[in-house]
């Protein structure tokens, strides 16, 4: 029976993978304007304390917590309007928003993502270091994109490994970099990340999914 079970257990899992891959065309093209969405975000937050930060050599246009304020609000900005999008998608096909496919994908990008939050705001508020902070950001959510390659979309794998190469060269870069790590503030280099990274990546991945996806009347022919 403990065998049956397993094998049942197995076969389940195997089906809901099998349901996400084919349903990864509609992911694909669900998660362009999220990421459209966070890259213009991101790029809006952050260039004006790299540019501060380049005229007065280091010096912050707002604290640490406002830096983690606002990244968590464009965090849940993306996030409602992709949840926004999947439910609409699910209320189209007549399938519950959590679905067990819903479940899945989530237990795969649940703890990099948790690892990373916590860390990251840990380095901001108690430790002050911003760039840590947007380092570990960055490497996590790539490794939680790379985390859902069996059913994903390659696109969105491929963007995690974007995320996670882009996150060890900068990090590398900055490391070997005394004057940029010896600044009064980290608020520019760290502005500059996620700049590179949130910003550029997603922005970069949308326009690809949306220059690639058919059009109307080419699905129709």
């Amino acid at each position: 029976v403990a065998c049956m079970s397993q094998s049942q257990a197995a076969l389940e899992q195997l089906r809901i993978i099998r349901s996400l891959m084919e349903k990864a065309h509609i992911y694909r093209a669900v998660s362009a304007p999220a990421a459209l969405l966070g890259g213009v975000l991101a790029l809006a937050v952050s260039v004006w304390p790299v540019v501060h930060a380049a005229r007065t050599h280091g010096e912050a246009v707002f604290s640490n917590t406002t830096f983690l304020v606002l990244w968590h609000a464009i965090l849940a900005a993306c996030t409602l309007l992709n949840m926004g999008l999947l439910a609409r998608e699910a209320k189209r096909r007549d399938q519950p928003l959590f679905s067990e496919g819903m479940k899945t994908a989530l237990r795969a990008v649940s703890p990099p993502l948790i690892v990373g939050g916590v860390l990251a705001g840990g380095l901001v508020i108690w430790l002050h270091n911003l760039t840590l902070a947007a380092f570990i950001w960055v490497l996590c959510y790539g490794l939680a994109l790379i985390a859902m390659s069996s059913f994903a979309p390659k696109s969105l794998v491929r963007l995690g490994w974007a995320f996670v190469i882009a996150g060890l060269v900068l990090f590398l870069a900055w490391a070997a970099n005394d004057e940029v790590r010896n600044l009064r503030t980290d608020l520019g280099p760290a502005s500059l990340v996620m700049a590179l990274t949130f910003g550029m990546l997603h922005l970069v991945y949308a326009f690809a999914v949306f220059a690639s996806t058919p059009k109307p009347k080419e699905v129709a022919a």
